[in-house]
């Protein structure tokens, strides 16, 4: 018998995403692709920390989008900045200036701690992108290799899936693009003995957000500002997840005081609206030139006009103090409870570590969660992640602790039960 040619993995059997929630009616088949799992719900509008579906339940939304919406659904100034704007300009190409380009990135600029240059684009990917085609730009011919931890997570593109230290996420993409160096987090030691003549650059998550919320020792983000220095690399730091307010700082590696030389980010930056940015010191943006590097929506009028908003709110409300506030009830609600054995990160980015007497996994107790109209997720097999909306109110985070301790006492179902 002749052996069949290896193609890739065999076809799947058919989704049930292809009956999902999401199926137009009428339909058969779901329209989109089934690179994510059978939605189990369906929302239709949101205001603030709640969403509700299409059959009119209300939950309290303790994710956010991943971290997204963190001015709360429907936000009134963020509405209006995308209706005005959507009357006057929506795209002209980045051929030529739009109007709130330059203040938004100013604005970055001041928040990171000034001194630097921002490339716009969509998303957390593009902006990790950006930061590796800019390491290997600055660094020369020769030296492209970065250095990123296990179970940090930098984007779903070639490039940044393989800087994302998951190999489970790896192997049915092989071959990925070369230049990435894996090494244990919170280790400075392991990023030294990783350092060759081909090394350009180390970038790091100052908090892990899908790794499980894992905050580094003291003296982490330091020992790796030191290292650089030391062998001439940038350090540069994924805040995609955790920028902006989100930590309780404008960006999560500011609970340090380490100067960091490029710093991505997205998710919160747009509210909802896709955009995202790498900000680097001017004398390493400066290694980009013309045609290096682009993105035909990237920092388009409807985007921007978004941010400002989202920023200029931000400021006005002392964002970081009202996530350290906020954190601080809820990291305090979720520590007594007996199901919680642990609560890790700073801000409104926490994980609840499960009791394994509990004898459930976290997606299943997410799944609980959903049902009693909570929104949160797993992050690992074992904890479950909370990030609320920055404007969540004192009443908002007990009744979201109290449905999750309603969740975690109540008796496990029976299987077909």
């Amino acid at each position: 018998m002749n052996a069949q040619p290896t193609t890739g993995p065999e076809p799947a059997e058919p989704s049930p995403h292809a009956v999902a929630v999401g199926a137009p009616e009428g339909t058969e088949r779901c329209p989109l692709m089934p690179s994510y799992g059978p939605p189990p719900v369906m929302f239709v509008r949101g205001s603030g920390a709640r969403l509700w579906d299409r059959d009119d339940r209300e939950y309290l939304d303790f994710l956010s989008g991943l971290a997204v919406t963190s001015l709360g659904h429907s936000h009134p100034r963020v509405a209006a900045a995308l209706a005005a704007q959507a009357t006057r300009l929506l795209h002209v190409s980045n051929l030529f200036a739009t109007e709130h380009n330059g203040a938004v990135a100013q604005t970055l600029d001041g928040l990171v701690g000034g001194g630097g240059q921002v490339f716009f684009c969509n998303s957390g990917a593009e902006a990790n992108e950006a930061a590796i085609k800019l390491a290997r730009r600055w660094a020369g011919w020769g030296r492209h290799t970065v250095i990123t931890t296990l179970r940090s997570f930098h984007g779903r593109t070639l490039a940044t899936l393989h800087a994302t230290g998951q190999p489970e996420k790896h192997e049915v993409f092989q071959p990925l693009p070369g230049g990435f160096r894996h090494v244990p987090f919170a280790d400075v030691e392991a990023v030294a003995g990783a350092v060759d003549e081909t090394t350009a650059a180390v970038l790091v998550e100052p908090i892990q957000g899908e790794g499980g919320v894992n905050v580094p020792p003291a003296g982490y983000l330091g020992g790796l500002r030191a290292l650089c220095d030391e062998r001439g690399l940038l350090l540069m730091f994924d805040e995609v997840q955790t920028g902006l307010a989100r930590t309780g700082r404008w960006f999560a590696h500011q609970h340090t005081g380490v100067s960091p030389d490029v710093v991505t980010m997205a998710k919160a930056l747009g509210n909802g609206v896709p955009i995202g940015a790498c900000w680097a010191r001017a004398d390493v943006a400066g290694a980009f030139r013309p045609g290096d590097h682009a993105t035909t929506f990237g920092g388009q009028p409807l985007a921007t006009a978004a941010a400002r908003a989202v920023l200029d709110t931000m400021i006005e409300m002392d964002a970081p103090a009202a996530a350290t506030a906020a954190g601080e009830r809820l990291r305090a609600g979720l520590e007594v409870l007996g199901g919680v054995t642990a609560v890790r990160g700073f801000g409104l980015l926490l994980a609840a570590e499960l009791h394994q007497e509990l004898d459930r996994s976290a997606a299943d107790v997410a799944a609980g969660c959903l049902a009693a109209g909570l929104v949160v997720n797993a992050v690992t097999p074992s904890a479950v992640r909370f990030a609320p909306p920055l404007v969540v109110s004192d009443d908002e985070i007990d009744e979201a602790v109290g449905r999750f301790a309603a969740v975690l006492a109540a008796p496990i179902e029976p299987a077909g039960g």
